[in-house]
């Protein structure tokens, strides 16, 4: 029996060496041919809707928090102004990640600065929140408005960034500053 294996598998061996031979060929052409194709892809509408949803969402969370605190107006001022600082280094972390996603094209410097100002908003905020003089529910509202504010802002970051991308692929990898 053992022998008829041997025998069996002599036998098939071109075979084997055939098919092996004809799936290199196939995968090789189909790797040629996807070379010169380029998939984009595109995020869905209902995606997009969604992601702009819960960023103005998160926005308004964040207002409503801030004007129906039963807090003094410096207080108030205080929480909007770091709202906005979270906000604004979010969007600029964002970004700044993404441009140096494949390659470091940043100063070393402003990486740092980058860094440095989204750690800073976030403590500034988070450390603003915490010594305010509030129940522990409008506490936990403010913290969990603020990671939703983040959050979100990432997101849209992100979205807006993809189909940025997606439209220059589609156009055959032409900068913006191109005629068609």
């Amino acid at each position: 029996m053992h022998l008829g294996g041997i025998y069996c598998y002599q036998v098939m061996r071109p075979c084997f060496a055939f098919s092996a031979c004809y799936i290199a060929i196939t995968l090789f052409r189909w790797g040629e041919n996807m070379a010169k194709q380029i998939y984009v892809r595109r995020d869905t509408k209902a995606w997009i809707a969604q992601v702009w949803i819960a960023f103005v969402m998160s926005l308004l969370l964040c207002l409503f928090g801030v004007v129906n605190l039963p807090l003094e107006g410096i207080y108030q001022v205080f929480l909007a102004t770091g709202f906005f600082f979270t906000l604004f280094s979010s969007f600029v972390l964002a970004k700044s990640i993404r441009d140096n996603q494949h390659e470091k094209i940043d100063t070393p410097m402003w990486r740092l600065q980058v860094w440095l100002g989204f750690g800073l908003s976030v403590s500034l905020t988070t450390w603003g929140i915490m010594t305010m003089k509030m129940e522990l529910w409008q506490l936990a509202y403010m913290v969990a408005s603020g990671l939703f504010l983040i959050s979100s802002t990432f997101t849209l970051s992100k979205t807006i960034r993809d189909n940025f991308d997606a439209d220059i692929l589609e156009r055959g990898g032409a900068s913006l500053g191109e005629d068609e």
